[in-house]
């Protein structure tokens, strides 16, 4: 059996940084699950000590992202008299970009939570992933950045976050063989349409998974290679209906997908 990776990430503000940084490399560990557990806003010594006693009784490691230097100070210093080991992930970055621009960071916590008008357009395109998930309102499709179409378990919900996070409006469709397509997308540019589809035998191992975690039998139709086969047929004859971008997600991370995905869309504009 594979052994978890536990990592704490301590940051003086709400952590998503380290915690985004540590998902990205734990993916290349796969099957190797990370348990990320966050420790957010830390404002003094204490609170750091508890964190490093946690981390060395689980035998877990430390990631951090603090900008008051005093902190992250003591966080490297209690790691060391502790055997814990603390990984520093703004400070040699803060320090470069002093000595490359010859000025003293601002030492400010959360700086990058600003309510400015980029965070405000981030929540709009969450609140906008949320309302149009799954063709729950077909009109979503007309306001949409970007649509995804594809069938049942292609990542298009955790896409759409995640591509809401980077402020682009997605709406998602899924394609069903006995349910038509929504008019609405044949009425738009095929250049905001991505199409997912994925290998037969990588969808099948998904479904039996979703249906082991629904408490329901494996053996089910919707994970059976030729309702599978079906789907993926009848999804692409739409796909070639609406001449839209196809990128196949089998074994792609949610994050390379949607770097495909910006990436096009950046083109095309």
């Amino acid at each position: 059996m594979e052994q978890n990776l536990i990592v704490y990430v301590v940051s003086d503000s709400a952590g998503e940084t380290g915690e985004f940084v540590v998902r990205a490399a734990a993916a290349q560990f796969h099957p190797i699950h990370a348990d990320i557990r966050r420790a957010p806003f830390i404002q003094d010594v204490s609170a750091l000590e508890r964190v490093v006693q946690r981390a060395k009784q689980t035998g877990g490691i430390i990631l951090f992202t603090l900008v008051i230097p005093e902190l992250r100070e003591a966080l490297i210093q209690l790691g060391r008299t502790q055997g814990v080991e603390c990984i520093d992930l703004l400070g040699p970055l803060v320090a470069s970009l002093e000595r490359q621009t010859g000025k003293s960071a601002r030492q400010e916590p959360g700086l990058n939570h600003v309510l400015d008008a980029d965070y405000f357009r981030k929540v709009d395109a969450v609140e906008f992933a949320v309302k149009y998930d799954d063709a729950r309102d077909t009109t979503g499709v007309l306001k949409a950045d970007i649509v995804l179409v594809g069938v049942s378990r292609t990542s298009k919900t955790p896409l759409s976050m995640y591509l809401a996070h980077k402020k682009y409006k997605v709406a998602n469709v899924p394609l069903v063989p006995e349910l038509k397509p929504p008019n609405e997308l044949f009425e738009i540019r095929k250049d905001k349409i991505i199409g997912l589809t994925i290998g037969v035998p990588y969808l099948n191992i998904i479904r039996k998974e979703r249906l082991k975690a629904l408490g329901l039998p494996d053996s089910a139709a919707y994970a059976a290679t030729s309702r599978i086969e079906q789907e993926l047929a009848y999804a692409e004859s739409i796909m070639k209906k609406l001449d839209c971008t196809i990128i196949d997600v089998s074994f792609r991370a949610v994050e390379e997908t949607a770097s495909l995905i910006m990436e096009r869309i950046r083109l095309q504009s």
